[in-house]
């Protein structure tokens, strides 16, 4: 397994910069309607799922291909070695921590509702909806659409996944009765309080504030729904761990846990066997990942993160993330509680 890492990053590296030569002069394309590789994707779609194709044709000759889109997607062209500190200063501070107090006073009774409905803490909605757009402030600017289009047809590697995107984007726009050029979000077609991609807003999204339709984008109590859902569907345990921080008594002998990925695979036999044992109180006697969280040049943090952590990975898949939306949640939820009466 260590040599695949490597090679990964080769790849990687190579990709990159043969999408960096080729968008770095932003040559002229041929509007999308008229590409044949557009033309199939409205034909297919329209079969599969009894669209109009000249509407779908028609929408997408008003998307726009967006430079910038492409320039936030792709990896950097000289990676730097990740740092945990550096990710986690950027989501907690005194002013997400303030805000999510402040979200969570005015939104105190449907979080204790969805609390109560999908098993999810309240302090984990907040957390998300907290590092995802800090409560509403950050939805982004970039037409959906024009986004998914860039990413669909300009973004070759990752072209099956926007393209699957787009056409979901088209579905939601015909559930909802809404143009689908009207729709904006993030870079990446990510929409509303939660960040939702339109695939989740279909399979996940809930009316929680029962006004007859789902709107990430303006109910905060339709967010707060949404994320219970989406992890409640995701296998959310009741009542059961998140991660607690770890000792490991030698780095070199607890690879092979680490390189087994984030999924809760081992038992405590397995950890004690390879040196890794918890290092706080409250360690639970359930399977769970070795998680690292690197800084260059510090000491390595390290913890278990049991079933629930990796469901917060199914939202983002990054530890960075999972562990930082978990932080964030535990800092308001402090926060919460020495508040004056």
């Amino acid at each position: 397994m260590a040599c695949k890492k490597p090679l990964k990053a080769l790849v990687a590296a190579l990709l990159t910069t043969m999408m960096v030569a080729i968008h770095a002069a932003e040559p002229d394309l041929a509007p999308y309607e008229s590409r044949d590789e557009v033309k199939k994707f409205a034909a297919e779609f329209s079969a599969r799922e009894s669209l109009d194709e000249g509407a779908i044709l028609a929408a997408l000759a008003e998307a726009k291909h967006l430079p910038a889109v492409i320039k936030y997607i792709l990896p950097p062209a000289s990676p730097t070695v990740k740092s945990w500190t550096r990710y986690r200063a950027r989501f907690i501070d005194k002013t997400r921590i303030n805000a999510g107090l402040a979200f969570w006073q005015e939104h105190e009774s449907t979080l204790a509702r969805a609390e109560e409905e999908f098993g999810v803490p309240a302090e984990i909605i907040v957390g998300i909806i907290g590092v995802e757009t800090i409560y509403g402030r950050q939805l982004g600017n970039f037409q959906t659409l024009s986004a998914l289009a860039t990413l669909a047809f300009d973004y070759p590697p990752r072209a099956e996944l926007f393209r699957r995107e787009l056409g979901e984007l088209f579905l939601l726009a015909r559930d909802n009765g809404v143009p689908v050029g009207l729709y904006k979000g993030s870079y990446a077609g990510a929409l509303g309080w939660p960040q939702f991609l339109p695939s989740s807003i279909r399979r996940y999204a809930v009316d929680y504030d029962g006004d007859g339709r789902i709107s990430l984008e303006s109910s905060p109590v339709d967010a707060i729904g949404s994320v219970a859902s989406f992890l409640s569907q995701h296998g959310w345990e009741t009542g059961g761990p998140i991660a607690v921080p770890a000792k490991v008594q030698d780095p070199q002998r607890a690879i092979a846990l680490i390189e087994a990925g984030i999924s809760p695979a081992f038992n405590r036999q397995d950890f004690e066997r390879l040196g890794v044992s918890p290092d706080a109180p409250g360690a639970y006697d359930k399977p769970a990942a070795l998680i690292d969280l690197v800084t260059p040049d510090a000491a390595t943090e390290y913890w278990l993160g049991y079933q629930n952590f990796y469901v917060i990975t199914r939202y983002n898949r990054s530890s960075f993330y999972a562990m930082t939306v978990y932080h964030l949640a535990t800092a308001v939820k402090q926060a919460r509680q020495q508040r004056p009466n």
